[in-house]
């Protein structure tokens, strides 16, 4: 997926959505971007156009496609039981490079999924090529071992001493592997995306 430039998306967002632009550099420009009344995209008036935005922030966030995004939020809408929101937060979490990006073998989830498509994880000791493959409790996820010496992990093990994995993952520091213990839980307060602004956009 080609995001474009990732200053100028999360500017005109209002929210911080890359791990590039979670620097206190970025938040200050976001300050005085609202200060001077340069509010645009950000700020939209409309209950449709705040809803638009919310999806935007979060398909950013997650760094999938329109036509994917798009799928998870109806069949979330589309299931039978009680629980949509749960449903559409956990099909975007439980993605194969979502999870090893919040397991910590990735520093972006950009990044996370270029390890995936080419092959650099496994799950449950068979390598794997798709993002988008969805995970479950009891799955583990790891290095592969003729991976290990690549560049891209050459800084994984000092990353990983300060790196605090979600509740639902447990990681093995020394395997340098995560095992999925629960199901992850959409909190608004910790999230830079409103999930039911979203569900309702795709309720419409």
């Amino acid at each position: 997926m080609i995001i474009g430039p990732k200053y100028k998306i999360a500017r005109r967002l209002g929210a911080p959505i890359f791990e590039k632009t979670q620097t206190q550099k970025f938040a200050l420009s976001l300050a005085r971007k609202e200060k001077n009344g340069k509010r645009g995209f950000a700020r939209p008036k409309s209950n449709f156009g705040m809803q638009l935005l919310e999806k935007q922030k979060a398909r950013f966030t997650y760094c999938v496609t329109e036509k994917q995004f798009s799928k998870y939020a109806k069949q979330a809408l589309a299931s039978s039981d009680a629980n949509p929101l749960g449903n559409f937060f956990e099909a975007l979490e439980l993605r194969a490079d979502n999870v090893a990006y919040r397991a910590g073998l990735a520093s972006t989830r950009l990044g996370s999924r270029q390890m995936v498509s080419h092959g650099h994880i496994m799950v449950n000791e068979k390598r794997i090529t798709i993002p988008s493959m969805r995970l479950k409790i009891g799955d583990v996820i790891s290095i592969r071992e003729a991976s290990k010496g690549k560049p891209l992990f050459a800084n994984l093990e000092e990353r990983l001493k300060t790196y605090t994995t979600p509740s639902w993952l447990a990681l093995d520091f020394d395997k340098k592997e995560a095992s999925i213990q629960g199901m992850p839980k959409y909190q608004k307060t910790d999230s830079l995306f409103d999930m039911n602004a979203i569900l309702e956009f795709y309720s419409r």
